[in-house]
């Protein structure tokens, strides 16, 4: 594994620009997902959160993620209600898909809970790598995956696991950063633990949050010119 990479030119910048904002809550709408979860006993994520502003909306935050992750501890039929919740927050009302994947995970019932089981126990031990490779489940990709890594994730470890989804890889991207180069392979697992490791690195020169900053490049999807830009550039290393 390479050194942790310099932080890159223009990330200061665009940091400063939006180091007041705080990432929302995500709105969802219960009834859309209640027939893919119903028949697996895990539509009681639905009643997570609060109630939106509009009708048959609610709200999922990552503090109640949070919540729910410390509630449910390494219980099993636990895991696979958060995992739930995970892909309720992780969809919102923009991904159309997340509905039906999620069911072809929950489908996937043998494979699902030895993944939620392991992975849980190795991001908790720091083993990023070990999680990432570990995890094989119908419907579901590295941008859920890595979100379910971010959210299992107690804290017990040094380094908390990172969300790395495609809109984060545009901004890496967008700033110069390639994940193959950062970790010296082109391994995939790999790259993972070298971004969660440049992450942390970043954010501490920064003083921000590790988990902020994700949520910045996710934002900023690939937006790297401060004040209002338009500057987008296409997710090529994922």
């Amino acid at each position: 594994m390479n050194p942790p990479t310099p932080l890159p030119e223009g990330l200061c910048p665009l940091v400063d620009e939006h180091r007041e904002r705080r990432q929302e809550p995500v709105r969802f709408r219960p009834e859309i997902w209640r027939v893919r979860l119903e028949p697996h006993g895990v539509a009681g994520v639905l009643e997570i959160g609060r109630a939106g502003s509009k009708a048959g909306e609610r709200l999922i935050s990552r503090e109640d993620l949070a919540r729910l992750r410390d509630e449910v501890g390494a219980d099993p039929d636990g895991l696979r209600g958060l995992f739930a919740a995970v892909m309720i927050w992780g969809s919102g009302t923009t991904n159309g898909r997340g509905p039906r994947y999620t069911e072809a995970a929950l489908d996937d019932r043998q494979r699902l809970l030895s993944a939620l089981v392991g992975t849980r126990a190795k991001v908790c031990a720091g083993d990023l790598d070990g999680a990432y490779r570990g995890f094989r489940v119908n419907g579901v990709g590295r941008s859920f995956f890595t979100k379910w890594f971010a959210v299992v994730d107690d804290g017990s470890a040094e380094e908390r696991a990172l969300i790395l989804d495609d809109r984060v890889f545009q901004t890496l991207n967008a700033l110069g950063w390639v994940s193959w180069r950062a970790a010296g392979t082109r391994n995939r697992a790999a790259r993972y633990v070298a971004y969660v490791r440049d992450m942390h690195s970043w954010a501490k020169t920064l003083d921000v949050a590790p988990a902020w900053l994700e949520w910045l490049m996710f934002d900023l999807s690939g937006n790297v010119r401060p004040q209002g830009g338009s500057r987008t550039a296409a997710a090529e290393d994922d």
